[in-house]
């Protein structure tokens, strides 16, 4: 053989062959040398026998063996020592653990150690290389193992013709179909035979790892003529491809049998076995936990059979159903939500005012209304009754003071936006047949408290809208009536839950957006503005140590004085609430903050001369708000969603033909108005010393500044009278007056609402002299004194009284000029 051939590389399937079982794929690379060019320089005249199991050794073949047995352990290590040859035999029964010479089969194989490795465990393992057949002579001892004289059987090589060529060639072919057709065989069985030269040792290869009996390879080994033997091998080889070629069809055929819910089946199986020993639950577990959390909810009958029942529905359902993920959020929903469940109330109301007291500054009309609300219910034990609606401007500590009942009660406090909701299912849910259907708010909030009795606010209830998808407003009527809410029906839970319990308090900027049905079942609440006092104090006790502590200060390093907050106040704020104080008090501290980082040099103390120089020229002016120099200027008193506001109304004549003018973006009502001063004052003309031919003479315009704002309310009537009545008359308005109310036309002056706010505006704006209609005056005896001080109130019932009060006696000192025909 040439030296090419004499290197090779087979893989090997190491058998159980000396009583030890293995099942590992190993690669070894051996030298093959001839057979009788070895046996011929070799001794063997004496050959010990090693009977293997499972297996048959095949000249030329290269196979591990791992010997366990005593007798077989002492014969490896003897030989190894010298010749290293041993005699290869197949026992023809694996049970027998000591097999004599009538255990094993007549023919063998002569092999030669290569490598021996003594493993870990004690066990030896050898590298073997088959050389040449031999059968047994001569027994010479059976202890302490077998030796023999072997009779060494010669094989001829194959002749070169060309069945012979067919033959192995065909037995190539069949080789790699198996291959193929058996994806357990080892890759490296493939690169082992395209290593192959030899058609002997092909013959030998394929016959060593044919998968059949040991026995049938015996069968393969006695063969004497080497061509019957490929011939021989070549028919197990075909019977081999049919049985696979038959066993991929019938796995074909199953295969496609088995449909997806089968499928999915088996390897949910294989997925909770997985899950077992990862410590990990399945859907089975999923289930055994929610019926666990449900035995210990206190929920009514009906709820009970209801959650027994889709328990029942979720275990026939397929987890890999799209059904099935919704229904177990919908349990896992019931099981979370906390029927029954109730925080406990503290109801001591002297601790309830201190945190009323300590957290919100004045409002103390607000805070008595609570208090009595929660004594109600401490003495009732039910809360059966009018929801509470603080109604105010922005700012003045609606929300928050929601915050501060639920501290006071020791209750959990929600809070839910109804700003620009717009569809209905957002109130009661979406119905689960619905993709992606959720609970509604109310519900998915009583979840997040994890109790049935919290302190819920309804923020901005005021802002709600209705399209097409449905009318929230009207959802909430349900949620808020008392004799309706302890069964509210939400469409995603489908099964009735008790809000009876939860004290709902709604905040509104506006009534007027309000459904009056939902308006009726409120209590209102009015929050007005804060004084400047109340301001000051609020800012000091509240605004000032928030925005320190935002911003990384400590008190130490900043400090405001009285006058300070006065400035922020009157000249860089304007409004009801205390949110834009709170901003400009922000930006001060910042900057102070930022002096603090660079390590600069700056006064901790805030004064007025400080603030203006942080913020900037301020951006009110005073002085437009105290005098009237001009017939025709006149200040009112409106009410607006931030709170109150004066308004100033303007009105000039020029020379023209009687037209009346209105600029400004006036509302109707108060066009209406101008209409009406004017009517009264061409049948009363004659009362006030105004020649009629005027009406017809001049032009006349009537102008509300800030012309980009819109303006519409009942509140100017008397104000668009008094500026008409001056630039007809050319009479002066009184210094610091503002008015408001509206008039008929018999000249009777109406009241009008929002009191507390206009009442505040005009202390804001330096107001001293107010006039308002006489039926106000209940309005104005429910304002603290204090908010009163230093404003002079006169209460009119006609407009005649408005314009002696408003109007001075002297004219100005350019007449107007009749041009009369």
């Amino acid at each position: 053989m040439t030296e090419d051939n004499n290197k090779i590389r087979a893989s090997v399937l190491m058998n159980d062959l000396d009583g030890d079982e293995s099942g590992d794929i190993i690669q070894l690379t051996a030298d093959v040398d001839d057979d009788n060019e070895v046996l011929e320089n070799e001794n063997v005249n004496e050959l010990p026998i090693l009977p293997i199991k499972n297996t048959v050794l095949f000249p030329g073949v290269v196979i591990p063996i791992t010997v366990s047995r005593a007798k077989s352990v002492k014969l490896v290590k003897e030989v190894y020592k010298d010749s290293k040859l041993i005699g290869v035999i197949t026992q023809k029964n694996n049970q027998v653990e000591d097999p004599s010479l009538e255990d094993l089969f007549a023919v063998g194989t002569v092999a030669k150690i290569i490598k021996m490795l003594v493993l870990p465990d004690g066990n030896t393992t050898i590298i073997i290389q088959g050389k040449a057949k031999f059968e047994i002579e001569e027994v010479k001892q059976e202890d302490p193992y077998l030796l023999v004289k072997p009779n060494i059987l010669k094989e001829e090589d194959l002749e070169d013709h060309q069945e012979v060529d067919v033959l192995v060639s065909s037995l190539k072919e069949s080789a790699n179909k198996i291959f193929k057709l058996n994806p357990d065989i080892p890759q490296e069985a493939q690169i082992a035979l395209d290593n192959i030269d030899s058609d002997k040792f092909l013959i030998h290869f394929l016959s060593s790892n044919l998968n059949v009996e040991a026995i049938q390879k015996q069968e393969l080994l006695e063969k004497e003529n080497l061509l019957d033997r490929a011939t021989t091998l070549l028919e197990f080889m075909l019977k081999e491809i049919q049985m696979l070629e038959i066993k991929q069809e019938i796995h074909s055929k199953v295969h496609s049998d088995i449909d997806a819910q089968q499928r999915d089946y088996f390897l949910r199986q294989q997925m909770k076995v997985l899950q077992d020993e990862l410590g990990q639950e399945g859907p089975d577990g999923e289930l055994k936990d929610i019926k666990k959390k449900g035995k210990g909810k206190k929920w009514p009958k009906a709820v009970a059979d209801h959650f027994k029942k889709e328990c029942d529905k979720l275990s026939r359902l397929n987890p890999s159903a799209p059904e099935y993920p919704v229904q177990l959020g919908y349990l896992e929903l019931m099981t979370d939500l906390p029927w029954s469940e109730y925080s406990e109330d503290n109801f001591d109301l002297k601790n309830a005012q201190e945190v009323l007291n300590k957290e919100h500054y004045g409002l103390d009309k607000v805070k008595d209304r609570i208090i009595e609300y929660l004594a109600v219910l401490k003495l009732k034990k039910d809360l059966k009754g009018p929801i509470l609606c603080l109604y105010g401007p922005p700012g003045v500590g609606k929300t928050s003071l929601g915050k501060s009942i639920a501290k006071a009660l020791g209750r959990k406090y929600v809070r839910m936006s109804l700003g620009g909701v717009h569809d209905e299912s957002e109130v009661r849910g979406h119905r689960k047949t619905y993709i992606g259907a959720m609970p509604g708010k109310i519900i998915q909030n009583i979840k997040k408290a994890k109790t049935s009795n919290p302190v819920f606010v309804l923020d901005e209830i005021d802002k709600l809208s209705s399209d097409f998808r449905g009318d929230p407003s009207s959802a909430l009527l349900e949620v808020l009536d008392p004799e309706q809410n302890f069964a509210f029906g939400d469409n995603y839970l489908e099964v009735e839950y008790d809000l009876s319990k939860v004290l709902f308090i709604a905040t509104a900027n506006s009534l007027d957006t309000i459904q009056p049905a939902l308006r009726d079942r409120m209590e209102i609440i009015e929050i007005n503005g804060y004084t400047l006092e109340e301001k000051g104090e609020i800012a000091k006790r509240h605004l000032l140590p928030k925005q320190i502590k935002e911003h990384g200060l400590t008190s130490s390093e900043i400090a405001f004085n009285k006058t300070a907050f006065t400035k922020l106040i009157d000249d860089y704020t304007r409004e009801s609430g205390v949110r834009n104080l709170e901003r400009k008090i922000g930006s001060v501290v910042r900057n102070v903050a930022k002096s603090v980082a660079l390590e600069e040099e700056y006064d901790k103390t805030i004064t007025p001369e400080r603030v203006v120089e942080i913020l900037g020229p301020e951006m009110f002016d005073k002085e437009i708000y105290q005098d009237n120099k001009t017939a025709g200027v006149v200040t009112g008193l409106a009410w607006t969603q931030v709170g109150g506001e004066i308004l100033f109304i303007e009105a000039s004549l020029s020379r023209g033909k009687g037209k009346l003018t209105l600029s400004g973006q006036l509302g109707d009502v108060m066009k209406e108005s101008a209409i009406t001063a004017l009517s009264y004052l061409r049948s009363h003309s004659d009362d006030l010393g105004i020649d009629y031919r005027i009406f017809d003479t001049y032009d006349l315009h009537v102008h509300v500044p800030a012309g980009a704002v819109p303006k519409d309310g009942p509140s100017a009537g008397i104000t668009m009278l008094t500026a008409l009545a001056s630039v007809f008359t050319q009479r002066k308005v009184k210094s610091k007056l503002a008015m408001t109310g509206e008039i008929t036309l018999r000249g009777r002056v109406l009241p009008v609402g929002g009191i507390k706010e206009k009442i505040l505006a005009a202390k804001r704006a330096g107001i001293k002299e107010i006039i308002l209609s006489n039926k106000n005056e209940k309005d104005i005896s429910e304002i603290d004194a204090k908010y009163l001080k230093g404003l002079n109130i006169n209460y009119v019932s006609d407009v005649s009284e408005v314009l002696s009060l408003a109007l001075l006696k002297e004219k100005v000192k350019n007449p107007i000029k009749f041009i009369l025909e």
